[in-house]
């Protein structure tokens, strides 16, 4: 039992006591099912709980356990000989987020299908430390991004002031270069720090030939199709220069052919070795102006029509004097997942073939004007081609937009501004808090799949409830560990809520919420709430705890973002984090998860 003391009217004070955490009725009543009996301890763990029969046998003998430095023995003094554990044993076994996790932590998924079967975390703009107009260029973001697991890392590159060198800047606007050296060394040091599945570079070209000589020192070796092939890869994935595309049409008048209109687009996986020695201090990396035209997020948006961009511009200089064959030959021998600008209509950019691999840019305006009226289509090109989406360009403060539309439609690569934290990026990276956090989510079934009849999945269409979701809310604990008695309220200990809701398809979006529980440093609520699935493969659990105040906003008191698909069934404590995803120290959620 605790007390905290609260000065108010300047000379009167009042004392508050708050008691420890304590087992809710319910944690009582699943001791008590199992209480002396080991094997009801253990048909708990294997019912209730769900646990995998390895799980079970380990926890077993950490509930168990008559010493060592690890796990409950650490929490209570304990006799020689084994023995059932005791309810406050139970309790804290239950409350902890290192044991009792809501969520596996290890890669469960098959990473051996098609690159373009995953959903891989991405970044927009990686270098950025603020906004999209006068921040600074840094590589401070991009190692950040790394150890979060971000999985696609863009880079603009620019000739430096003196043409002699590359930096890396967001065109167009007043924002500071880094040198493209800087970030390379970034890259290479933290690529694999938070996981070891392939890195993605996605690149803006805006160099001059001679430069792209000098960025171009990667070396390609075998084709490989795969995530699991790729492992502790770094890939490129760029459209090839115009230079490249000139020294196809001499071979192929030479050649006597007359057809390369698909060489430019044929798409690929290579390995590509991260460890490759760097020459000259150019560092290792390649090029990417993106294929729909990467339009710089500053540029005009589409017009609204069933239009692509007729004419890209860096496709005019035919004529280019400082055409170089054999540095565009090697320049794109570094390109991996290959991108493509096509021209015309949008029904003709997202026609699939099957002899080949493409890359697509859209902004989430094209995005959205492409599901409303080619939603079938997208998601078809989305099957075995890989589409990127990218903040539209009024978003200058780095603000994100809602990716459900896009991971609904199959898209690989949502790009968000890592250094937005907003609701949309604590969605990201709820949703990439699956498969162990590896940044690789393999897609639904549903979404790489066709009918018989070509029909495929529609995610506005009238879905029935596949599952429903039971989600109990116990209680709180450790704000009054990691926060000043004051940061929620001078006068009083803090009056807490939870809001616990769906984020997914439009039919499962909703958000409830607890009452509020006042002056206590460990609220106990003790509500359930039922949460119909349509569809659950893409459902994401959102829980945020506010401090509650009458007069102003209220304060926030932690968040968390779960993909409902990797719940673990049962008690589960759940850990919160800040605004910008960092996992507090002590404060969590005793929760309760049942499918039913």
């Amino acid at each position: 039992m605790g007390s905290y003391k609260y000065k108010y009217c300047m000379c009167f004070t009042r004392k508050f006591r708050s008691p420890d955490a304590q087992p809710p009725p319910d944690v009582r009543a699943a001791y008590l099912s199992f209480n002396s009996d080991v094997h009801a301890l253990r048909r708990f763990l294997s019912q209730a709980q769900a646990e995998h029969p390895a799980d079970v046998d380990r926890i077993h003998a950490l509930l168990t356990a008559a010493s060592g430095g690890h796990g409950i023995a650490r929490l209570v003094t304990r006799s020689p000989a084994p023995a059932m554990p005791t309810l406050d044993d139970f309790f804290a076994f239950l409350f902890s987020p290192e044991l009792n996790p809501p969520i596996a932590h290890l890669v469960h998924q098959d990473m051996s299908a098609p690159f373009s079967h995953y959903f891989v975390f991405t970044g927009h703009n990686s270098y950025l430390t603020g906004n999209q107009l006068n921040s600074d260029s840094s590589d401070i973001p991009i190692i950040k991004a790394l150890q979060r697991g971000v999985r696609v890392i863009e880079l603009d590159m620019w000739p430096n002031s003196s043409k002699t060198n590359v930096d890396i800047l967001h065109g167009g606007t007043l924002t500071a270069p880094v040198e493209m050296i800087r970030c390379l060394k970034s890259i290479k040091e933290y690529a694999f720090c938070a996981s070891t599945y392939p890195l993605v570079i996605t690149l803006e070209d805006h160099l001059t030939p001679d430069l792209q000589a000098k960025v171009a020192k990667f070396r390609p070796n075998e084709r490989v199709p795969s995530p699991a092939a790729l492992m502790k890869r770094i890939i490129i994935s760029t459209k090839p220069p115009q230079e490249y595309k000139e020294f196809l049409k001499v071979k192929d008048k030479q050649n006597g052919s007359g057809n390369i209109a698909d060489l430019p687009d044929t798409g690929s996986l290579r390995r590509i070795d991260s460890n490759a020695d760097n020459q000259n201090g150019s560092g290792n990396l390649a090029a990417d102006t993106g294929s729909l035209r990467r339009i710089d997020s500053n540029a005009d948006e589409s017009d609204g029509k069933d239009e692509l961009d007729e004419q890209d511009e860096e496709d005019s200089d035919e004529d280019d004097p400082k055409f170089q064959q054999d540095t565009a030959c090697e320049y794109r021998k570094l390109i991996t997942i290959q991108a493509g600008k096509p021209k015309g209509h949008l029904r003709d950019a997202l026609r699939v073939d099957p002899e080949k691999v493409r890359r697509l840019s859209l902004s989430e305006t094209q995005l959205a004007k492409a599901t409303t009226s080619h939603g079938a289509e997208v998601i078809r090109f989305t099957q075995n081609n890989i589409l990127r989406v990218y903040p539209k360009g009024t978003r200058v403060n780095s603000s994100n937009y809602d990716p459900m539309i896009a991971w609904t439609h199959g898209a690989q690569m949502v790009a968000f501004n890592m250094q937005g934290h907003d609701k949309a990026l604590r969605l990201m990276q709820g949703f990439f808090r699956g498969n162990g956090g590896c940044g690789y989510v393999k897609k639904p079934d549903f979404l790489l799949t066709t009918g018989p009849n070509g029909e495929v999945f529609d995610p506005k269409g009238s879905l029935p409830v596949k599952k429903t979701l039971k989600v109990k809310v116990y209680m709180g604990d450790g704000w009054r560990m990691d926060f000043s008695k004051t940061h929620f309220d001078t006068f009083s200990p803090p009056d807490f809520y939870t809001r616990v809701g769906i984020a997914g398809v439009k039919a499962d979006t909703v958000m409830k919420k607890t009452r509020v529980i006042e002056d206590q440093w460990v609220p106990v609520w003790d509500e359930e709430f039922t949460f119909p699935l349509r569809v659950p493969e893409l459902a994401l659990l959102r829980i945020e705890v506010q401090e509650y105040d009458m007069s102003e906003k209220h304060d926030f008191g932690g968040q968390t973002c779960l993909p409902v698909w990797e719940l673990n069934q049962g008690f589960r404590a759940v850990p919160l984090h800040d605004r910008k995803g960092n996992r507090y120290k002590s404060v969590r959620l005793l929760m309760r998860f049942d499918f039913v």
